[in-house]
């Protein structure tokens, strides 16, 4: 009776530990967005040091749609903690597994089938947060986006576009998750290695498939016109022994009017793919002006200020651009990150195979007669490595930022620190960015440094 009392306090003080920990996350986060809204609210006017970057039209604009997107970022945030409370509060866990049990049953496969069942409370919990967050999604495509100028779909095309990744990823993840079940189900006392040769695997495969058969059901690719730009670009490849092999424009335009570039490829087959957003001859948003009614006008009059007013980026900015992506290439920062990201996944894996025999940690969360290994997954992955996760993710974001100094250091050595001086300036523009931010906020959040500290960086050698 004395060890069964004790058994009951462990679970008892896992399953406590687990939820002070995630709202702990959470009102450190919530603290950190109050902080930049109280930035967003009271910098009204464009700083001095901001003046000759940036106009108090555009100031004006990114200061209330990152006001809103912090607002919306709240509340999302706020539900999703609480319903992810209320979930582990009820027993919703266990709840689901249940179900997807009596499902399963009656399609004639009984609770022997683990992984059966498993695929399919995968299926039930993937549905549970497509409708749960379908509304959000909503408002945030069709107010906020929608009001700030940046939707380009329709309602229609929202639709299908969202019922299109909801299959894609089924038709992904329910075999991927499928056989990783099998192979911890038959790996012995290794199985965590072979677990993560087979994560490393599909991982790569994923990764070297997604823009040539997976993005094109989302969006439409097409090569890059011969011209000037694209000789440019081959010249520049070439000219760093970046084995290039195709350039792809990819018509991002009728989801979002954000702008984007970015490589894909191993070895000797890499491939640039450049959103129509991006290239000030391809971007719609140009076009339109071009032919709308006052076009006349505007080619009459096209001084400085007008040319401003373009969406995306000149040739020589875009290839400034992508020299900053290149270094990332050259400077091995891309395989880095796939070293670090194996590195953790083997951790990870060595420690879930350490823990998966604990049956307290299932009994914390309601499973005390049986321990599915997806459900072992699920609460070691999710819930016990938290704090780790936490950690792991401030320290990448601090790593992050230091490859993007060193990557805008690389393309300043090309000689095109001028061209990407002006680059940032105007993707900051279109992306309605705003260059102003918390301190504690930033050092927390941001992937990328802020804009200032990045033209300041390539300020000098512009200068020269």
């Amino acid at each position: 009776m004395l060890h069964f009392g004790a058994e009951v306090a462990v679970e008892n003080q896992i399953f406590c530990a687990v939820l002070l920990f995630s709202w702990t996350v959470y009102l450190w986060e919530a603290y950190l967005a109050s902080r930049q809204r109280w930035v967003y609210r009271t910098t009204t006017h464009v700083p001095s040091e901001l003046g000759k970057i940036m106009d108090a039209e555009t100031f004006e604009k990114s200061r209330l749609y990152q006001l809103d997107k912090s607002t919306f970022s709240f509340w999302s945030g706020l539900y999703s903690e609480v319903e992810g409370t209320l979930i582990l509060l009820f027993g919703g866990i266990p709840f689901l597994w249940k179900a997807s049990e009596d499902v399963i049953e009656y399609a004639g496969f009984g609770s022997e089938y683990e992984i059966t069942q498993s695929l399919m409370f995968l299926l039930l919990a993937t549905l549970f947060s497509a409708l749960t967050g379908l509304p959000w999604s909503l408002y945030n495509t069709f107010v906020i986006e929608e009001r700030h100028g940046f939707n380009q779909q329709t309602l229609g095309f929202f639709f299908k576009d969202a019922v299109k990744k909801f299959v894609v990823t089924q038709c992904i993840l329910l075999p991927v998750t499928s056989l990783l079940l099998y192979i911890i189900k038959i790996g012995g006392d290794y199985f965590f290695i072979y677990a993560w040769l087979f994560t490393l695997v599909v991982s790569l495969v994923l990764v070297t498939i997604y823009a040539d058969y997976i993005a094109p059901l989302f969006d439409k690719f097409v090569p890059l016109p011969e011209g000037e730009l694209k000789e440019d670009i081959e010249k520049m490849a070439r000219s760093i022994a970046f084995p290039l092999t195709k350039v792809y424009i990819v018509e991002g335009s009728k989801r979002s009017s954000h702008s984007n570039a970015y490589f894909y490829g191993f070895f000797k087959n890499k491939r640039i793919v450049l959103f129509d957003t991006l290239l000030e001859d391809y971007s719609p948003l140009n076009k339109e002006e071009k032919e709308g009614p006052n076009a006349d006008l505007q080619a009459e009059t096209q001084d400085g200020s007008n040319q401003n007013k373009k969406q995306g980026c000149n040739n020589q900015e875009v290839l400034a651009v992508l020299g900053h992506e290149l270094g990332h290439w050259k400077l091995g920062h891309t395989v880095k990150n796939i070293v670090i990201s194996q590195m953790n996944s083997f951790l990870c894996f060595f420690l879930f195979a350490a823990l998966i025999g604990r049956k307290e940690l299932f009994a914390a969360f309601g499973f005390y007669d049986h321990q599915p290994t997806l459900i072992g997954l699920m609460i070691i992955f999710q819930f016990i490595f938290s704090p780790y996760n936490e950690v792991l993710s401030f320290c990448l974001t601090v790593l992050s930022r230091r490859f993007e100094f060193q990557a805008d250091a690389f393309a300043k050595n090309l000689g095109k620190a001028k061209d990407l001086y002006s680059a940032l300036i105007k993707l900051n523009k279109d992306n309605l960015g705003f260059p102003v931010s918390d301190w504690i906020f930033s050092m927390w959040h941001y992937s990328h440094p802020p804009l200032l500290e990045r033209l300041q960086a390539l300020k000098d050698v512009k200068q020269d």
